[in-house]
């Protein structure tokens, strides 16, 4: 499990044939294809037609991508730059990850930004990577306290059940995940943990991502309708409810998939933790309110209208399910209010989703405190 969870890679950077290799996501859990990104417009692709996609993972993505530019165009830095943000509007990560690149890379000479880039890019791979790490061991510092409470209850033979929405698993960053990160942390320490996975309308990220990730690293879990969540939690079945982020706000709006708050609200009604787990680069200490504040991407019709799945044959096909013509609302994210949020899981440990909490993490974060990207 430890392999798959910590070692396996969503992206990496091929230094024999000069690509970026990426896992195509859309294509899982029924076929695992490897894509060579090579020049800027195939990083665009791949963000946009959610080849790749998960907060960290884009930002990630688009800074190679600055790279594959300049590559080929020394002078093309501000260009790529531009191109890239403008790909997915919710996840601050993107934003972030450009920004970093344009301030490291202005004082370089343009003769020397590629190899510069290469450099950053990859160290913010690295970066990513350790941070998800260690959200993982916070959070599983929470689950342990959950569970032993749990166990003082009912016993020693219980089980600490986790619901989650979305995927914020290693797909969905540089390697463990957010919000999963946590999971295969309790597991490795031997925690009995079973998690219920959201299937996560439109597009299913949850039947087809975070299923798939946990039955790789076997861990128990059970694929549930997104309507479901309510009513497992009213029948006790729910501990504790993990979620990553788009963008969270100075003040602890949590920005995630469609659908996040009303999770937490149930959560909220039972009396049940909900938590957000993030990298500080999630963060965006230049908002406030993340319901007025956070821009909320539409995506097309067709994700509601058309199933993707394997036929009787094993073809892989897409199918419709709606009548002809049918308006379609495809708003791809939601906001969950800081009120609802019980803590935000970080690299730099859980901070209350208050404004006094986050002022403290910008305080310890010395990327934030620079004020890049926010």
């Amino acid at each position: 499990m430890q392999a798959v969870a910590e070692k396996q890679r969503t992206l990496w950077f091929d230094y024999e044939d000069g690509s970026l290799k990426v896992i195509d996501q859309t294509l899982l859990p029924f076929q695992f294809k490897v894509l060579a990104l090579n020049t800027l417009a195939d990083a665009v692709d791949a963000i946009v037609t959610m080849k790749v996609r998960g907060a960290p993972l884009i930002g990630i993505t688009a800074a190679f991508g600055v790279y594959l530019s300049l590559r080929s165009d020394m002078h093309s830095l501000n260009t790529a730059c531009e191109q890239l943000v403008k790909t997915r509007p919710t996840a601050v990560n993107l934003r972030w990850a450009l920004e970093r690149m344009r301030c490291a890379l202005e004082p370089v000479s343009e003769q020397q930004r590629p190899l510069h880039a290469l450099l950053l890019a990859q160290h913010l791979l690295d970066e990513d990577v350790a941070a998800c790490s260690a959200i993982g061991n916070y959070g599983l510092l929470l689950l342990q306290d959950i569970f032993q409470r749990k166990q003082a209850r009912h016993g020693i033979d219980t089980v600490l059940n986790v619901l989650t929405h979305c995927n914020a698993g290693w797909l969905a960053t540089g390697a463990w995940g957010t919000a999963l990160a946590p999971v295969y942390k309790a597991q490795l320490a031997g925690l009995p943990v079973h998690v219920w996975v959201d299937e996560t309308r439109p597009r299913n990220q949850g039947a087809s991502l975070t299923a798939w990730e946990l039955g790789r690293s076997q861990v128990p879990h059970t694929l549930v309708v997104d309507n479901a969540g309510g009513h497992l939690m009213q029948h006790g079945l729910v501990d504790v409810c993990l979620v990553g982020s788009d963008r969270t706000t100075s003040a602890g709006d949590v920005c995630n998939k469609i659908g996040t708050y009303l999770k937490a609200l149930a959560a909220y009604d039972n009396q049940i933790p909900f938590y957000a787990a993030l990298p500080v680069s999630t963060v965006d200490f230049a908002s406030v309110d993340g319901v007025r504040e956070i821009p909320i991407e539409e995506r097309a019709a067709a994700e509601v209208t058309h199933l993707q799945g394997l036929d009787q044959t094993g073809v892989l096909r897409q199918v419709q399910v709606s009548a002809p013509g049918t308006a379609v609302s495809n708003f791809g994210f939601d906001v969950t209010p800081s009120r609802l949020v019980s803590g935000i899981i970080t690299e730099l440990g859980v901070f209350p989703a208050t404004v006094a909490g986050l002022l403290r993490l910008r305080e310890l974060s010395p990327v934030a405190s620079s004020g890049a990207g926010h």
